[in-house]
């Protein structure tokens, strides 16, 4: 017979089995906008309606700051189910509105179950957008490691400045556990010790990886050259905070005045060019080591302790324990001379080129050494890989995996034609520049700049043939930069005068990338959000690089179905979706994640959206929704939130009947690195994005 406490917890199970129940029958209904906000002259808009009951018939109303009514009208159309489980699914319609001015707005929807947006405003791209490209500088900034630190509200101190000095060893051999399976000593030295200071750390972590730096500093460049009006030295200071944001960087003391990010470029590159050795021909890749070592239990690595940078120079009075915490190890990515990955030889070529473009005039020293390094690495690249090379599972890979971090599935990247062909076609703008100059520096492995066009051509057909024409392709992100290339190409083959006899022409790779820009608007039609891309992976980074490549085909075309999406899938990161959250830190009227696993930002920052004289990492690009969310607990993290709340859990869901498998999960937790954890790639394609945005077209055009 059970005992009284027993049938006492029993009945309150079944209670809060029944109100669960109940709660998930009673009818609610919810209104998603962008809460970064619509462009004024781009209306129609678009925002949603999500309910657990049929809504159709009913109607709904816009409202302005005042509270009267500017426009009514029917709930559209149902655009698909959202199921969170097989008890609650939610009906989503579209609402699509226009005002008549610039302002404040709410939508108030009358049917079975009444809802109320946010607030959301609606207002010039440079009232909308500036300030937001303030945020992410001031994230790159905040991500500084090493003596060029930028002191601000979250930053104190530098960072592992031990790293000026910093001893060299061989990759290690991992067990199927990801740790690193040495014995006898846990690492092997090559006696070689380099300056590796600098860089970015890579997420909330600080690690530094050659693999997201490249990527990062390619968008960078880029956008400072196509965009000098918004990334470069015309960018405006001290631009107005978005409309009603919570914070904004710009009102903090040591915050960037500008969105001028050419002093973040030129401090990617000097770290770059630490990692390559140009004279020797060696590529350093990774400076620190996250993974545990398993045969030496009481050695620390990155992922074992929480604390601020600065306190890793003389972490534990620099014990045994603390060795690789204190003076961390650069990893090489082989011997002298030896062929480097094509995914790491594409983009780093891609690096220093346009590091050329940018500087030839105004510091020409360090232009020609970034054409000199572009060109030799382009010329190391290992092109003997499959593409798609072997996928890359758990442990170490033993052959035919591209080289990205250790552990390497940590960064699975197994496409490379397109890094080869970003990397050829910004040899080719450079050289030409240089060549129309009469400039060329001397120790050139080719002084013809249609060399390296004709193998941009190349690896733009290999890519269409080997990667997309088999389904392997994928959006603008860390692991597929297509379609960035493939708008460079096309560029390029138009300052060439369309040639006819190579591998692609100007036409034909418009066309590749119109097809994968329709793609995503395939996709689109069968998702309940109009995204362009699954809701379970690199959500955010997926929804700006589809934004970016929507522009682009906008440009290519001028047809405004390109310019719509381009609008809806960014404000699809910005709260037009199930969970009603911005994924950008600081970016959005109300709702965006607060506890983020990043060290700085939870140690140094605010927990609850709010500056109140305790600023956030504004701009920083969160993982956003994923397959599922993680939990685990280092000593000295703050615990956010304190409760272990998770509002976002009756949110999570999948397109169409409830299918656990393939469920999208977003939880703002600091634990759950899978939803939360911010990355200088998962925000790079968002500055590119708001460039696009505000200028409509590359300044040279």
């Amino acid at each position: 017979m059970a005992s009284r406490k027993n049938v006492s917890k029993w009945l309150i199970l079944s209670m809060s089995t029944c109100l669960m129940s109940l709660a998930a029958q009673r009818p609610s209904a919810y209104v998603r906008v962008s809460q970064v906000g619509y462009e004024a002259a781009h209306a129609p808009f678009r925002a949603y309606l999500m309910s657990t009951v049929a809504e159709s018939g009913a109607s709904f109303r816009v409202l302005n700051a005042n509270g009267r009514d500017v426009y009514g009208a029917k709930v559209g159309s149902l655009l698909g189910i959202w199921s969170n489980s097989e008890n609650l699914a939610y009906h989503v319609y579209a609402l699509d509105f226009t005002v008549p001015q610039p302002g404040k707005y709410k939508i108030s929807v009358s049917g079975q179950s009444a809802a109320t947006s946010p607030s959301f405003p609606v207002d010039t791209p440079a009232a909308l957008y500036s300030g937001l490209l303030l945020n992410t500088k001031f994230f790159y900034e905040t991500e500084r490691d090493g003596p060029e630190y930028v002191p601000n509200a979250l930053r104190s101190a530098p960072g592992h400045l031990n790293d000026q000095k910093a001893a060299v060893y061989r990759t290690p051999p991992l067990d199927d556990n990801d740790l690193i399976a040495t014995t006898g000593k846990p690492l092997s030295p090559t006696g070689a010790a380099i300056d590796a200071s600098g860089g970015w750390w890579d997420a909330g972590d600080y690690m530094k990886y050659v693999e997201t730096i490249s990527y990062t500093v390619a968008l960078q460049e880029i956008g400072i050259r196509d965009f000098p009006g918004q990334m470069g030295p015309d960018a405006p200071r001290n631009p107005p905070a978005p409309p009603d944001a919570i914070s904004y960087a710009g009102d903090t003391a040591g915050a960037p005045t500008s969105s001028d990010f050419t002093s973040e470029a030129k401090f990617g590159i000097r770290f770059l060019m630490k990692m390559w050795d140009d004279e020797s021909r060696t590529l350093y890749y990774q400076v620190g080591n996250s993974q545990d070592w398993v045969n030496f239990p009481d050695l620390l690595s990155d992922y074992d302790i929480w604390r601020l940078p600065q306190a890793d120079d003389t972490w534990d009075g620099c014990s045994a324990g603390a060795k690789y915490i204190c003076h961390r190890p650069v990893f090489v990515a082989g011997p002298a001379r030896s062929k480097i990955s094509p995914n790491l030889a594409g983009r780093l070529a891609a690096d220093f080129a346009v590091c050329y473009q940018l500087n030839h005039a105004s510091d020409p020293a360090l232009a020609n050494r970034c054409l000199k390094d572009a060109e030799d690495i382009f010329e190391l690249a290992d092109t003997s890989f499959a593409d798609p090379a072997a996928s890359v599972g758990s442990g170490t890979c033993t052959s035919g995996c591209l080289l990205t971090i250790i552990p390497f599935d940590g960064y699975p990247e197994n496409v490379w034609d397109d890094d080869m062909e970003l990397g050829a076609t910004e040899l080719y703008l450079a050289l030409r520049s240089a060549e129309s100059e009469s400039n060329l520096p001397p120790g050139l492995c080719q002084t013809n700049a249609r060399y390296y066009l004709t193998q941009a051509a190349r690896f733009a057909r290999n890519y269409i043939t080997r990667i997309y024409e088999t389904g392997n392709s994928d959006t603008l992100n860390l692991y597929d930069v297509s379609g960035l290339a493939h708008f460079e190409l096309y560029r390029a083959l138009q300052a060439a005068g369309n040639p006819k006899d190579l591998a692609v022409t100007q036409s034909s790779i418009r066309g590749q990338l119109l097809r994968q820009v329709g793609d995503a608007i395939k996709q689109a039609g069968t998702d309940a959000w109009g995204f362009g891309a699954a809701w379970n992976s690199d959500t955010a980074s997926h929804g700006d690089g589809l934004s970016v490549m929507a522009s682009e085909a906008y440009y290519l075309t001028d047809s405004r179905i390109y310019d719509a999406y381009s609008q809806r899938w960014m404000a699809n990161v910005f709260g037009a979706n199930a969970w009603g959250s911005s994924f950008i830190v600081g970016d959005g009227t109300k709702t965006f994640p607060n506890c983020i696993q990043h060290q700085v930002a939870n140690l140094a920052g605010a927990l609850d959206g709010t500056s109140g004289g305790i600023p956030v990492l504004w701009g920083a690009v969160s993982e956003g929704p994923s397959g599922f969310a993680t939990s685990g607990v280092v000593s000295g993290m703050i615990l956010c939130p304190a409760n272990g709340a998770d509002p976002f859990k009756i949110f999570n869901g999948n397109d169409g009947a409830f299918n656990p498998s393939q469920i999208s999960v977003y939880e703002d937790n600091m634990q759950s690195y899978t939803t939360t954890e911010p990355a200088i790639d998962l925000t790079a394609s968002s500055f590119l994005m708001w460039s696009w945005r505000l200028a409509g077209h590359p300044s040279s055009e």
